[in-house]
């Protein structure tokens, strides 16, 4: 009986997690805005290679000359890397050129659909707009 019991205990707590884990993670739509395209060039600040989205963060210069920092959402690392990207892809002092979509609360925050690096190279950011 005290088996019976000790594996309800347990399916409930895999199962109470796993909805717990799915509601934390975002549709592209929820939070950003595919209507709000957004192209920026700047220097990358700090780079957050982990799950389930890898960020990068750039100074932008705006119109008026303000320096602005901007942070990007990438997909994951594993897709990242199916894409040809490796953790030492963008470095902190990279001079880059994003193009992506805004996110949909006005913050300078953006979803990336590309980057192309100083050396013209150009790599999809393994957007979760087309997942």
């Amino acid at each position: 009986m005290q088996v019976k019991t000790t594996v309800k205990v347990l399916l409930l707590t895999v199962f109470l997690s796993a909805a717990i884990a799915a509601r934390a993670h975002h549709s592209f739509s929820a939070v950003f805005d595919a209507e709000s395209p957004v192209k920026v060039s700047g220097t990358v600040t700090k780079v957050e290679w982990m799950n389930p989205h890898a960020w990068f963060y750039v100074d932008v210069e705006d119109e008026d000359g303000a320096v602005v920092n901007w942070a990007f959402e990438l997909g994951s690392p594993n897709g990242l890397r199916r894409r040809g990207w490796s953790r030492d892809t963008v470095k902190v002092g990279d001079v880059i050129s994003i193009s992506g979509y805004r996110a949909r609360d006005g913050s300078n925050r953006g979803n990336v659909a590309s980057i192309t690096l100083a050396d013209g190279i150009e790599l999809t950011g393994n957007s979760t707009r087309y997942k």
